[in-house]
């Protein structure tokens, strides 16, 4: 059968189907499988999320089986994880789920019940009991029950090698008391929440990438600055309408990355070993240096006396010391030596007796005239 058919698959097509395919076929035949759909326009928005009530989901239920996720949370949550639980439980109710703290294993867990009626709300529990667990509030972490509402764990203890990079860029990314932070959260309309070694966010997808951008940048050494600028001319670029349907390249910041040539540390150049004809004599062992002061040859008692007396003797002089060096905040200063007046500082009356002091010196060195005739 299957030669047969591949025979008459083989075989040309005759005039009159050619014809009949030259012909143009009518506006029915076209639309044969392409019917008009009243519901799909170019007005609606396919990316828009697809809100449930309770009332739309019928009595019997839309799940066949019991879904949960469970989570970890680090000991210094279990304190706030205690006082917000029943709200917590209150908060899950509201759809119809059920969540359980194990305070012995450290984890929180959300699973459904048969009265479950939204099948995708076991996915934003386990959303929120995550952001629970890395530090975020529970007022802000509920948000993300919400349909609207995305939230995403970045892991960056692995972006970097070094730790002190990590702590210095994580602070960077934080900035001068959160500035940088808040300046982030304000152009991305995203919670941003950097807490050990992630950072959790909560907004609409579009932020949620810029954000993630932004941080696994700022860990490759691209400043959140560079960043911040962008987006700044981008929000004032989308209130033009003109340039809705354009290019921004032309508007946008590109900064280039440079090099920067830092000083090179001094090292300090080894010393060159002088290579004896004989090796080094060996370092005297322990009980070499016992045998020389005599302490090998001691019992037990008198070697423990024997260091009790030298431990002591160290004590009494290191207090000596203490005690001289006290002592010398209280002797008096020595008085400094009085420096010779300058010229500048004699009155006249002092000057007036030098110069006839010298005057009188003079004089009398002098030789009689008698002394110098021949």
């Amino acid at each position: 059968m299957w030669k047969q058919a591949f025979a008459l698959m083989r075989q040309p097509a005759t005039s009159e189907v050619h014809e009949s395919a030259k012909e143009p076929s009518s506006d029915g035949a076209k639309k044969k499988y392409r019917k008009e759909k009243p519901w799909d326009h170019e007005g609606i928005d396919h990316w828009k999320p697809v809100s449930m009530s309770k009332e739309d989901v019928p009595s019997t239920g839309v799940l066949m089986e019991e879904s949960s996720f469970a989570t970890l949370f680090p000991q210094y949550r279990e304190q706030y994880l205690k006082q917000v639980w029943p709200d917590v439980k209150s908060l899950l109710a509201e759809h119809e789920l059920v969540g359980e703290l194990n305070l012995i294993e450290g984890s929180m867990t959300v699973r459904t019940t048969k009265k479950t009626w939204d099948p995708y709300i076991i996915v934003k529990a386990r959303d929120m009991i995550k952001l629970l667990a890395r530090s975020v509030p529970l007022p802000q972490a509920k948000k993300v029950l919400d349909d609207e509402v995305y939230c995403d764990i970045m892991k960056i203890g692995g972006l970097v090698r070094s730790k002190e990079r990590f702590v210095k860029r994580r602070q960077r990314l934080v900035g001068p008391n959160g500035s940088t932070l808040k300046a982030i959260e304000l152009l991305t309309q995203c919670f941003v929440l950097v807490q050990g070694q992630t950072v959790s966010i909560m907004g609409s997808i579009k932020g949620i990438k810029q954000v993630r951008r932004i941080v696994e940048d700022c860990f490759h050494n691209i400043h959140p600055i560079y960043h911040i600028k962008e987006l700044m001319i981008r929000r004032e670029l989308e209130k033009d309408p003109e340039l809705k349907n354009e290019n921004w390249e032309r508007f946008l910041p590109h900064f280039k990355n440079r090099n920067v040539q830092r000083k090179k540390l001094k090292t300090k150049k080894a010393k060159k070993k002088t290579k004896d004809v004989f090796p080094p004599q060996p370092a005297p062992r322990k009980e070499d240096l016992q045998m020389e002061s005599g302490e090998f040859f001691l019992n037990e008692k008198e070697r423990q006396l024997r260091q009790r007396i030298a431990k002591r003797e160290a004590q009494q002089a290191k207090s000596a010391e203490k005690r001289r060096e006290r002592a010398k905040e209280y002797e008096p200063p020595v008085p400094k030596a009085k420096k010779p007046k300058k010229a500048s500082e004699e009155s006249a009356k002092e000057i007036a007796q030098r110069l006839a002091r010298k005057a009188q010196v003079n004089s009398s060195k002098k030789r009689p005239a008698s002394d110098l005739l021949l």
